[in-house]
C-alpha cells in the first residue's frame, strides 16, 4: 500500500509551509532517512527526511505552492503501485 507524505507542522504556531526544493523525483528510489524536500516557513528553511523506504511514486505538491500542515504532498511505495 502505496505510504502518504505528509506536510510536517514544524512549530506550535507554524499552519502553513512551502516545499522550495524537492531533493528526490518521481521514480526516484527512496530510503528511511533521506532528506526528501526542503521546507520554508516564517522563521526557516529545514529538511523533511523520509519515514518510509520504497520509490517515489507521485508529487501532488510543486515548489514553492504554500499548503496547510498535515497536507498530502507525495506517494511513497512500490513502482506501479495504485495510488489511494
Amino acid at each position: 500500500m502505496a505510504q502518504q507524505v505528509i506536510m510536517p507542522k514544524l512549530g506550535q504556531t507554524v499552519e502553513e509551509s512551502t516545499i522550495v526544493r524537492w531533493h528526490k523525483a518521481e521514480g526516484d528510489a527512496v530510503a528511511k532517512g533521506d532528506v526528501l524536500f526542503e521546507i520554508e516557513t516564517d522563521k526557516a528553511v529545514l529538511e523533511a527526511p523520509s519515514f518510509y523506504d520504497g520509490t517515489l511514486l507521485k508529487i501532488l505538491v510543486r515548489e514553492g505552492v504554500p499548503v496547510p500542515v498535515k497536507t498530502v504532498v507525495a506517494f511513497i511505495g512500490e513502482p506501479g503501485e495504485a495510488l489511494p
